[in-house]
């Protein structure tokens, strides 16, 4: 019957007796740098090969450490290209939904009745809205607001005294960011006052 060390009882292989270390043999691991037998020196060649040794593991611990941040770098990369372009891609989907978004508000702003087919489109408007915004699209404020260039694309200039200068009088087109990015500037009315 074989017991738990896979050795069956009452016998000793040959195998078993070749590799059985006596009481009195010296365990064949390398010592550390400040470790000391007791009585026994070390010898002059195995000296110099135990440093040679430190060495070399030094050299292979410095490269392993210097493989593992190259791979966290490049893992970092990586994910970071991914997210790139998953922006990308969104930024262009919903680029191909703004003219749509223009047609829905010229329809909600051409028929004035309300009537129960306007209150159905302006529903479906909002909820595009909100479907849009909840991956980060929103409105580029434009009316009241003092010209951007970074934001607002002018289209005219108008002289007025009824406003102050360079304030957005109105907006012809919305614009649109994505997240922090602009997908579309605002296409507005731009007053020009001399007095202010």
């Amino acid at each position: 019957m074989s017991g738990t060390n896979g050795k069956s009882e009452g016998k000793t292989s040959p195998l078993d007796l070749e590799h059985e270390l006596t009481a009195g043999e010296d365990s064949p691991l390398p010592r550390s740098a400040g470790e000391k037998d007791a009585g026994v020196g070390i010898e002059p060649g195995r000296d110099e090969e135990l440093s040679k040794l430190r060495v070399e593991r030094d050299a292979l611990l410095d490269r392993l450490a210097r493989l593992q941040a190259d791979f966290e770098n490049a893992r970092k990369r990586a994910a970071k290209e991914q997210q790139d372009f998953r922006d990308f891609a969104l930024a262009d989907a919903i680029r191909t939904l703004l003219p749509i978004l223009d047609s829905f508000e010229r329809a909600l702003q051409s028929d004035a009745q309300k009537s129960e087919f306007h209150n159905g489109v302006e529903l479906i408007y909002k909820q595009l809205l909100d479907a849009l915004a909840k991956l980060g699209l929103r409105p580029v404020p434009a009316r009241g607001e003092i010209f951007d260039p970074h934001i607002h694309q002018a289209i005219e200039m108008v002289d007025t005294a009824e406003a102050e200068d360079q304030q957005v009088l109105d907006e012809l087109q919305t614009g649109y960011k994505l997240k922090d990015r602009l997908l579309r500037p605002s296409m507005v009315r731009v007053a020009r006052n001399s007095q202010s």
